[in-house]
């Protein structure tokens, strides 16, 4: 396999040592193929809300592998996903469900330009909605991790937060759509400033332009409506993925009625796959969900995620977090935008992650990632996290 894995950043490339590979997961713990256990704070990059191996999910999975795990036809568990997703996010009126975040923001992106019989793409510095190339232009994640980038002429990008640079392009320039991550997540953390993600459906509005909101790792995990909901603020068109699988590969694109309604079979724009709407993907992600409608764990979760962050005051750290997410960045400055992350020094962050490994804590290996908690991360396991964070956190500092 190229670098020895399926996907770039789990080489620890960005942060050296030898990646992990992991044997199992039981709640908030991982455990590696040498027996050591760790607290995972990388969930799945954020599938897993409600930890590893959560009972009812895995009774959920059994159940219907045991009927079949793939028909190439429609089954129970796509339509109750379906309908459970366009009653949780009223944006949502109607959904496809594809196997991946990058085929949604693909799809996503094809519906735009044949409702808009427009072409260019807007979206922002750092944010990253899967390896579609139109959408790879001055991306985060990976590609910041690993020193890589990409532009594509018919992609417009202005830095995240800035509303007026946002306008100004839409105003200048015919564009299909917006793009958004309504929090950017992958140059690690960073919230929206007030009133950008509502000046953003404004300016739409304003220029015909279509509204996309990347709600890929902000779907169900900021809260049940997702990003959407604490915001307030309502898309043309939404991305989901990672809660919605429950740990398995899944994707989904839904948004208005007279959006969806172009998608074949009833319209001209045509996607398909032969795994979409998988019943096994369908069934642990119905599962996740209705724990998360019976047992809410946003606030439980958001408390252990301001937790961390406050133990973390008074050290010169910038700690973002929105919500259950968060990051940290070795900068005393202010990050609001890509620029902004990538004046972390992330030697520091590679001796954090190394550090933590050591300690018995497996981080995202890199720094434009963030840090996930679950249902599972419970006080006694957000205590030793706390502990061994500000302990790492005081050494590096003492020794730059």
């Amino acid at each position: 396999m190229p670098g020895g894995v399926s996907s770039p950043v789990r080489a620890f490339g960005a942060v050296g040592g030898t990646p992990r590979f992991i044997r199992r997961g039981e709640g908030a713990y991982v455990e590696d193929v040498d027996g050591r256990r760790y607290v995972d704070l990388v969930m799945s990059w954020g599938a897993l809300i409600l930890g590893h191996a959560h009972p009812e999910v895995v009774e959920a999975v059994k159940r219907q592998a045991e009927l079949g795990t793939s028909f190439g036809a429609p089954s129970k568990p796509e339509l109750e996903l379906a309908e459970t997703i366009t009653r949780l996010m009223p944006a949502v009126e109607r959904v496809r469900l594809v196997s991946s975040g990058t085929e949604a923001a693909m799809s996503a992106v094809r519906l735009a330009r044949a409702a808009t019989g427009r072409t260019r793409l807007l979206k922002f510095a750092g944010a990253y909605h899967g390896h579609y190339d139109g959408l790879l232009a001055a991306g985060g994640s990976g590609l910041a991790t690993l020193g890589l980038d990409s532009t594509e002429e018919q992609t417009l990008v202005v830095p995240y937060n800035d509303l007026p640079a946002a306008a100004a392009a839409l105003e200048a320039r015919d564009v299909a759509a917006v793009i958004v991550e309504p929090v950017a997540a992958n140059m690690g953390v960073v919230e929206p400033r007030p009133g950008f993600l509502a000046g953003l459906r404004e300016a739409c509005d304003r220029t015909g332009t279509l509204l996309v909101f990347d709600e890929v790792i902000t779907g169900f995990r900021v809260a049940l409506g997702g990003a959407q909901e604490l915001f307030g603020v309502r898309p043309d068109l939404t991305l989901l993925g990672k809660i919605i699988g429950g740990g398995l590969p899944v994707g989904a694109y839904g948004g208005r009625a007279d959006l969806m309604a172009m998608v074949a079979p009833e319209g001209p724009v045509y996607q398909a796959g032969t795994l979409a709407g998988n019943p096994v993907a369908c069934a642990a992600g119905l599962a996740t969900l209705r724990v998360l409608e019976r047992d809410p764990p946003y606030g439980r979760l958001e408390s252990a995620a301001e937790r961390l962050q406050e133990a973390c005051a008074g050290l010169p750290v910038t700690v973002n977090r929105a919500a259950s997410l968060l990051t940290v960045f070795f900068t005393d400055q202010p990050v609001t935008d890509y620029e902004g992350a990538r004046r972390s020094d992330t030697a520091a962050f590679a001796r954090l992650h190394g550090d933590l490994l050591d300690a018995g804590v497996y981080l995202p290996p890199s720094q434009f990632e963030a840090w996930f908690l679950s249902g599972a991360h419970d006080t006694a396991v957000v205590s030793r996290v706390e502990e061994a964070l500000v302990q790492k956190l005081k050494r590096i500092i003492a020794a730059r």
